[in-house]
């Protein structure tokens, strides 16, 4: 096992310290556990001017640096996003001019992900991240749920590699510690009275791994979207082999931004007479005006919880009335990174949830 640090810029220093909480933990890491947690090596300062510079305040020569990162708007350093992108590029600058062997970025979400495809006369965010990244000596990119699972491709594996994990486990294990618990609720309650939408057809295979792991209905809408308008839905029609009526919708899609796709999914399906709705993502984002969106559901009565991951930010989300529920996903990246580490399988977290194993034998899926 070579000797890694983990480290972090602004955006992700309270994420990365309790990440590296859970590795030096291992017995496996002890020897050098001490050696592990160095979130705070990295020094930001900016010019009069406003230009940014990164210094690193210890050695990290012939070291494996894994440096955690957040570009996203809503972060716990309140850094807006242009900042914080450039940032992450200087602080990669500074590991690789200091030495390290290998650096391995490390973005629970990666914000321009939406960015990526050809539709008119436009610039590809991701794929200037990718370019950037790589350029600048990253050789190893881990991230969570990308928008599209074709993006891995922007990147070329000779020069860089990227582990793009699904955060549907993550999800899937809080929804049977909370909510299923035991087989006979499984059974008798979720299978027949859960159903699993996605937010429009793109969603549809996401929200069929929900659904296949508890074997309960998939239910699709299909949208309708103005691309000359960002953030736009035209009209919705769902799609459903089952009745709606009397039974618990879970909303599937892998980020809320603005929330107006859920906004308008959700008053397409209350005439159908569910017993509840309820939202179930991996990212957060919360870009105004979500929280008025939401709030005003939930005063409707409309809309009764929202599951997030805390891909984004771990910190609260004030302003928002429905109950969210914040799932942990710390543990799962010191997961990740012992993996890589000790260059195990990664097959373990991309194989597919059974609720029922899982109830059966809980620690199936544990990392």
């Amino acid at each position: 096992m070579n000797e890694f640090i983990i480290t972090a810029t602004r955006s992700m220093k309270e994420y990365a310290a309790r990440v590296a909480d859970y590795v030096v933990a291992d017995p496996r890491f002890r020897e050098i556990a001490e050696g592990i947690n160095r979130v705070d090596i990295l020094n930001t300062e900016r010019f009069a001017d406003g230009e940014m510079e990164v210094s690193i305040s210890e050695p990290v020569r012939g070291k494996e640096v894994v440096l955690f990162a957040s570009s996203c708007a809503r972060n716990n350093a309140g850094l807006a996003v242009e900042e914080a992108k450039a940032e992450l590029y200087h602080a990669v600058d500074a590991l690789k001019r200091a030495q390290a062997a290998k650096i391995t970025v490390f973005e629970p979400f990666i914000s321009c992900s939406r960015s990526d495809r050809t539709t008119r006369r436009n610039s590809i965010g991701l794929w200037m991240h990718f370019k950037i990244l790589a350029s600048l000596g990253v050789r190893h990119i881990v991230t969570y749920q990308l928008h599209s699972n074709k993006s891995v491709s922007m990147l070329d594996p000779t020069i860089c590699t990227i582990d793009n994990i699904p955060v549907l486990n993550l999800l899937n294990r809080y929804l049977c510690d909370t909510y299923v618990q035991s087989m006979q609720v499984l059974t008798e309650e979720v299978r027949p009275n859960w159903a699993f939408c996605s937010v429009d057809a793109g969603g549809e295979k996401f929200t069929k791994e929900f659904a296949n792991a508890f074997r309960a209905a998939v239910m699709v809408a299909h949208k309708e979207r103005d691309y000359s308008k960002a953030n736009t839905v035209e009209s919705i029609n769902i799609l459903s082999a089952e009745p709606v009526e009397g039974k618990t919708i879970w909303i599937v899609d892998d980020m809320i931004d603005t929330a107006g796709s859920v906004e308008s999914l959700i008053r397409a399906l209350q005439p159908l007479r569910p017993k509840e709705i309820n939202i179930i993502a991996p990212h957060a984002i919360f870009s105004p005006p979500a929280p008025q969106r939401l709030n005003k559901l939930a005063e409707e009565k409309l809309l009764n919880r929202i599951i997030v991951a805390d891909t984004v930010s771990a910190s609260p989300f004030p302003g928002i009335v429905p109950r969210i529920e914040i799932v942990p996903s710390a543990k799962l990246s010191a997961g990740i990174i012992r993996i890589l580490t000790l260059n195990e399988s990664l097959s373990k977290m991309l194989s597919p949830f059974d609720a029922e194993k899982y109830l059966k034998t809980p620690s199936l899926f544990n990392t």
